[in-house]
């Protein structure tokens, strides 16, 4: 059974800017389950089918044209209708007053009454946006996340490899920690994954022999973000001798995260590499090949060879 996620009324309003006209209880002890908003248009004009009162209800200048088309007598008659059906939260656009009976029957029923400034197609845009990062199915891995030249670097490999020294080198030549330790994944769309931190260890790292370092108080506001889109996966992994590394970055290899398919790169570990250096040129590189271009195939059709693919002879020439 998939885990059910909520918001709480308190954090949607504080972080959409909405007014409360009436609140049963503390918006903090009430909250979001679903991801979908609706416009109650048809609920007004007598039809229920398919009406979910866990998705908020937005209200703008459609439905206000609409009551004063009616009776005042109808228009009360369909609000309360409407609010004995317990929505989750019902906002206002536009800053509108209420009409009607509106704020008596939310009294009445115990339905949480908002208000937004802004027009009900960018409120529910905002809102859709907010809810698919606040409910999406989410896991947590051990790694680090961290942006580097606008591209969100989720690095990944064994307990002491050196992922969080790498994260503290890569904040001090410019780029920003996400997350250290545990980075908690979120599906927004079936082609996006989010990451960010547990909030109890937000802006922490882990250095063996220093021991937690509090990043932004270390290195100022600049050096953290609190969360970002994954781009690519770095696994870091202890040099190997006679391991096969990929030399040449013709072939793109790709790891499954939640169903997303996330552009993937092994990094050999051993001393003398500079870790920090080799994940910003992977960046760097994978913005490349997201806009069209790949140094590889560039390199390979000026030596004359276009699509074909060498054969054993012809990469150990490259090896030197």
């Amino acid at each position: 059974m998939a885990a059910q996620y909520s918001v709480s009324l308190a954090k949607t309003m504080r972080d959409l800017g909405y007014e409360s006209l009436y609140m049963p209880r503390d918006p903090g002890e009430l909250y979001i389950y679903s991801k979908e908003v609706n416009r109650p248009g048809l609920p007004f004009a007598g039809y229920d089918g398919y009406f979910n009162p866990d998705r908020p209800q937005f209200i703008g200048l459609a439905e206000k044209g609409y009551f004063d088309s009616v009776t005042d007598e109808e228009r009360d008659r369909k609000i309360n209708h409407f609010m004995s059906k317990n929505p989750c939260a019902v906002i206002i656009t536009r800053g509108l007053e209420p009409f009607g009976n509106m704020l008596d029957k939310a009294r009445e029923y115990g339905v949480p009454l908002l208000r937004t400034q802004v027009s009900t197609s960018d409120a529910m845009a905002s809102m859709i946006s907010f809810l698919g990062v606040q409910l999406a199915d989410r896991i947590t891995r051990h790694g680090v996340l961290v942006e580097v030249s606008g591209e969100g670097v989720l690095i990944l490999g064994s307990s002491g490899v050196g992922k969080s020294e790498t994260a503290v080198e890569l904040v001090k030549r410019g780029h920003r920690l996400i997350a250290d330790d545990a980075v908690e994944i979120r599906k927004v769309s079936s082609k996006s994954l989010v990451g960010s931190a547990p909030e109890n260890i937000r802006h922490f790292v882990e250095l063996r022999g220093v021991g937690i370092v509090n990043v932004i108080r270390t290195f100022g506001t600049a050096a953290v973000k609190m969360t970002e889109k994954i781009d690519m996966v770095i696994q870091l992994e202890p040099w190997d001798p006679a391991g096969v590394y990929d030399r040449l970055g013709l072939d793109e290899d790709f790891v499954d995260i939640m169903g997303v398919k996330v552009p993937a790169t092994i990094v050999p570990v051993k001393p003398g590499r500079n870790l920090a250096i080799i994940i910003e040129v992977a960046a760097v590189s994978n913005r490349q090949k997201r806009m069209g271009y790949n140094a590889a195939q560039e390199l390979m059709a000026n030596l004359g060879m276009g699509d074909f693919e060498p054969d054993a002879r012809e990469l150990d020439i490259w090896k030197g």
